[in-house]
């Protein structure tokens, strides 16, 4: 056990870390490198083209699991599906580290990538459900322990990929994400027999003791699990909702921190914000060394190659981080990089993970329709700030300067409505679903964050058109607007919903 939770559990929070680190690092440069001049290394494509590409991408990432889950389900076991996804997302790192000598390498890097993340994303989630019982006080707080390891990763990437593609050059950002996948499918492979009989083979598994549990499960009454199965689905359905706004992130926010936000700093300004920089910077990485130290003094001495591997990993982090620090530091003024405001969310997701874990565990713990209805009101709330910051740019401007206070503030709240749906949704897709459909179940949720995606990239494409016919203040309106219908319609059904759960909490 480490931290109260079994020490399995981390070695997948490093996996899945690295894992993000790969995926949001290359995802935090792809919007601003494809609208980029092409003196900039750029491919210099319009906005439009630009973000029904980021959609179509993230829409896709978000499919395959679909695909991944029943693989894993009925062939590969989870285990083998997470490898065979690590192993094909880095040679996808590889290929669009070279778009320099060839644009060709840039799209089979990005089907790679897809390919990859299929096998991994569903499989290495339902490996987090099996290490609790159903009936387990811990396993929300194990979920939101797993999150804050994919937003470590998530906010790394971001960080270090963003700052490194963009100032230094873009395929160096493209490639340092594909280092960290390498290891993460390293640090898993070598730690692969702590998990005991979780995630085995799936012929090995049939005769194991999770066979004992699905017989359980088929003894449940049909209508039961025909309740909880449309409760997971209205709650699929309202991620889709909320992720439609929240993955605006890396569109229509992207570009709205490109084009409109005041990110040229001097003076006092400049200096304040090398320091918060900084601050961003070594903070976390402190916090997740931290963590790795309590599951070294662990499992070590079983395990000696795995936490080797991620103790190289963190050694070029922290040679990577104090690097960037001292390089802003040398300069005199400053200029704030567009993928830098991704990294908040990150940032919030690490500083509050514990927060919200504690606070579903000691001292507020409704059912999952509210604390999803929650984070539906909360993104909506960042996108009414957006809005109201944006008031002042006049009608069809393509430039302005507004403060970076109003995309903070978003990113904040946004944070905090993620926190309420997605590791609250993955726990109750495990509680919620019959045991030998949990991988096509979760291949499913993901299904509906493509959905979200596809949706999220088409509509941040209407951008440009929206704020010449009426106003950048009304685009966001029109974002905030969908996730607050959809937290009233689970509010008025909550009682009903929580009815067809059966008992599961």
């Amino acid at each position: 056990m480490v931290m109260d939770h079994p020490a399995s559990l981390f070695v997948l929070f490093f996996t899945e870390m690295w894992e993000r680190f790969s995926y949001y690092g290359m995802r935090a440069l792809l919007t601003v490198f494809l609208v980029s001049e092409l003196a900039s290394g750029g491919w210099a494509w319009t906005n439009e083209e630009a973000l029904k590409l980021y959609g179509l991408y993230t829409g896709l990432v978000y499919l395959t699991p679909l695909l991944g889950g029943m693989i894993a389900d009925r062939f590969t076991g989870y285990r083998k599906a997470i490898f065979i996804g690590a192993m094909i997302m880095t040679l996808g790192h590889i290929s669009m580290a070279l778009e320099g000598f060839s644009t060709n390498f840039f799209y089979v890097g990005l089907l790679f990538m897809i390919l990859g993340n299929g096998m991994f994303k569903p499989n290495i989630s339902s490996m987090v459900g099996q290490l609790y019982p159903d009936t387990s006080a811990k396993k929300d707080s194990g979920y939101t322990i797993f999150y804050m390891g994919i937003n470590a990763g998530a906010f790394l990437g971001m960080l270090l990929c963003g700052y490194i593609g963009e100032k230094i050059g873009w395929h160096y950002g493209f490639g340092l994400a594909g280092v960290f996948m390498f290891f993460g499918m390293l640090q898993f492979y070598f730690a692969r027999n702590i998990f005991g009989v979780i995630g085995q083979d799936v012929n090995i598994e049939k005769k194991s003791e999770l066979k004992a549990e699905e017989s359980e499960e088929v003894a449940a009454e049909p209508h039961v699990v025909r309740d909880r199965l449309i409760v997971v689905s209205v709650l699929m359905i309202a991620s889709i909702f909320f992720f439609f706004a929240f993955e605006q992130a890396g569109g229509s926010m992207t570009l709205f921190a490109k084009d409109y936000t005041q990110r040229a700093l001097t003076g006092s300004s400049a200096t304040f914000f090398k320091w918060i920089d900084a601050i961003l910077t070594i903070f976390p990485i402190a916090i997740v060394t931290y963590v790795l130290f309590g599951l070294a003094k662990k499992i070590y001495a079983k395990y000696p190659l795995t936490i080797i591997f991620t103790t190289i990993s963190f050694v070029i982090i922290w040679g990577l981080g104090i690097w960037k620090v001292n390089r802003e530091f040398s300069l005199e003024a400053t200029e704030v990089t567009v993928s830098w405001f991704q990294i908040l969310n990150s940032f919030f997701i690490i500083t509050l993970a514990s927060s919200f874990s504690k606070l579903w565990e000691k001292v507020w713990n409704p059912s999952g329709p509210v604390k999803f209805a929650l984070g539906l009101i909360l993104v909506a709330v960042g996108f009414f700030a957006l809005s109201y910051g944006s008031m002042s740019i006049p009608t069809g401007a393509k430039t302005a300067s507004v403060s970076m206070a109003w995309l903070v503030m978003a990113y904040f709240f946004h944070t905090m409505g993620e926190l309420c749906v997605s590791p609250v949704g993955l726990s109750y897709v495990s509680k919620l679903s019959p045991k030998k459909f949990v991988g096509l179940l979760f291949g499913l949720w993901f299904t509906a964050s493509a959905i979200a995606n596809f949706i999220a990239g088409y509509t941040g494409a209407y951008i440009d058109k929206i704020s010449a016919m009426y106003s950048l203040s009304t685009f966001f309106i029109i974002i905030a607007a969908l996730p607050l219908f959809a937290a009233l319609m689970l509010l008025l059904f909550n009682k009903k919903l929580v009815k067809m759960m059966h008992g599961i909490k």
